[in-house]
């Protein structure tokens, strides 16, 4: 039984980190407890399968709040290294360390764990205080905070930055 909840702490690493906008997510989210509601879920007490929730995931830790039809966690050595989130869209909700809101909605959220790279795909819309992000695929590197972005075939990448709030009067 240690197996899952491990499973679960990558999971946790995976929604916390998933803000490719130079903004960070409520850091103190992760101190929080996280309340998983799923129609299934099956894992096994070892390396050898993915744990598999699915029957529409809820994820809810602090201000966030994932929504997907299934979450995919794939571990080596006992140690989660791969997260998938997919369907429905996946949605994810968070306040960040401000109190504004951050959004991401995307087909298929992948988070690669030793590599620190998140890769959004499908209908990606990411929101921010300061602009929006709109493309096919959407790719953040946490270690370097680069993001890249692009569409499939003929896809764009739409992007709004709206200006910064004007200081003082006048």
């Amino acid at each position: 039984m240690n197996v899952l909840p491990a499973s679960l702490l990558g999971l946790t690493l995976v929604t916390a980190s998933l803000v490719p906008m130079p903004a960070l997510a409520r850091s103190s989210d992760r101190n929080q407890p996280m309340d998983i509601d799923a129609g299934h879920s099956d894992y096994s007490l070892d390396d050898s399968r993915p744990t598999v929730l699915s029957g529409g995931v809820i994820i809810t830790q602090g201000t966030l709040d994932i929504r997907s039809s299934t979450a995919t966690i794939t571990q080596q050595g006992g140690e989660p290294v791969r997260a998938v989130l997919t369907g429905g869209p996946v949605k994810l909700k968070q306040q960040l360390d401000s109190g504004a809101p951050f959004s991401a909605v995307a087909n298929k959220v992948d988070y690669d764990l030793k590599g620190e790279v998140v890769v959004f795909t499908g209908q990606v819309t990411i929101e921010e205080p300061r602009g929006t992000l709109n493309g096919e695929r959407v790719v953040y590197n946490m270690k370097t905070s680069q993001v890249t972005s692009g569409g499939e075939g003929a896809g764009r990448v739409k992007m709004r930055i709206q200006p910064k709030t004007p200081q003082g009067g006048g």
